[in-house]
C-alpha cells in the first residue's frame, strides 16, 4: 500500500504522515490500554475489515510505532503492542478525547458502535487530580462481558482492563446503561435507584466516584445551530 504524504518539513505534518490515515489513530487508542490480539482489535473495531486492519497494523510496525508479542501464560498467544514512540502518543489521544467531549458530542447517534472498553481510556482523560488529592480507591467495573478498574492514589489514576485483585468499590450494569453514563446523560445514583445498576463496596469511595471524572460540558461549534443527529452516510 502506498503511503500518502503531506510533503511538508512541519512536525505536525509528519506525525500526520504517520497516524493520519483513517483508523489508525484509533488502533493507538486501542493500544494504548495494552497489548492487544487481531481479534481483540477487530471486535473493538466494528467496521474495519480484516485486510484493512492487517494493512494499519503492517503499517505501525513498519514505522517503529508497535511490535509484535506474545500475551504471557495462560494466553500465550500473539498480540501488538505499542513501542515507546507508540506509547507516547498517548497524551495527544487523551487531548483528542477531551476535545471531543466538548466540541464533537452531541449525543449518541443512530447506528453508532459503543464499546465498553473506550472508556478505560476516557477515564484517564477526564481524571481530575484535585479533587482526587487524598483519595486512594479502587473501583471495579462490570459492564456486560467486559470487566475493567481504575485505581487512584493521591491525584493520579492508572486504568486498565480486566478485574482488580482488591476493589474498594464495583459497579455493575449494561452495555447500554453503560453508554448512557459515560455520555453524561444519566448519573450512576439514578441507575441505582432504578435498578439498572448495582454498587457494592466502600460507601464513601461510591460517594466520592462522581467526583473524580469531569467530562467536559458539550458545546456547539457554531452558535445557534442545532446538532446533526443524523447517521452518517444519512442523506439531509
Amino acid at each position: 500500500m502506498d503511503q500518502r504524504t503531506y510533503n511538508q518539513y512541519c512536525a505536525t505534518a509528519r506525525t500526520l504522515d504517520l497516524v493520519g490515515e483513517r483508523w489508525t489513530l484509533l488502533l493507538v487508542r486501542e493500544l494504548l490500554t495494552g497489548p492487544k490480539r487481531f481479534g481483540d482489535l477487530q471486535k473493538s473495531l466494528r467496521g474495519l475489515g480484516t485486510g484493512l486492519l492487517a494493512a494499519r497494523l503492517k503499517h505501525l510496525e513498519q514505522e517503529g510505532l508497535a511490535h509484535k508479542v506474545t500475551l504471557p501464560p495462560p494466553a500465550r498467544t500473539p498480540a501488538y503492542a505499542l513501542t515507546e514512540a507508540g506509547r507516547e502518543l498517548g497524551p495527544a489521544v487523551l487531548a483528542l478525547a477531551r476535545w471531543g467531549a466538548k466540541w464533537a458530542m452531541d449525543g449518541r447517534r443512530e447506528g453508532e458502535a459503543f464499546h465498553p472498553g473506550w472508556t478505560v481510556l476516557a477515564m484517564e482523560a477526564f481524571f481530575d487530580p484535585d479533587a482526587a488529592a487524598g483519595v486512594r480507591a479502587t473501583y471495579e467495573f462490570r459492564v456486560g462481558d467486559e470487566v475493567f478498574h481504575v485505581r487512584v492514589d493521591d491525584g493520579s489514576v492508572d486504568a486498565g482492563h480486566g478485574p482488580d485483585p482488591r476493589p474498594d468499590a464495583v459497579v455493575e450494569t449494561s452495555e447500554d446503561v453503560f453508554a448512557d453514563l459515560a455520555g453524561g446523560r444519566s448519573s450512576l445514583a439514578d441507575k441505582i435507584a432504578s435498578g439498572e445498576a448495582a454498587a457494592s463496596g466502600d460507601r464513601d469511595a461510591l460517594r466520592l466516584l462522581g467526583t473524580l471524572f469531569r467530562r467536559p460540558q458539550p458545546t456547539r461549534r457554531v452558535p445557534g445551530q442545532e446538532p446533526d443527529r443524523r447517521a452518517p452516510g444519512q442523506d439531509a
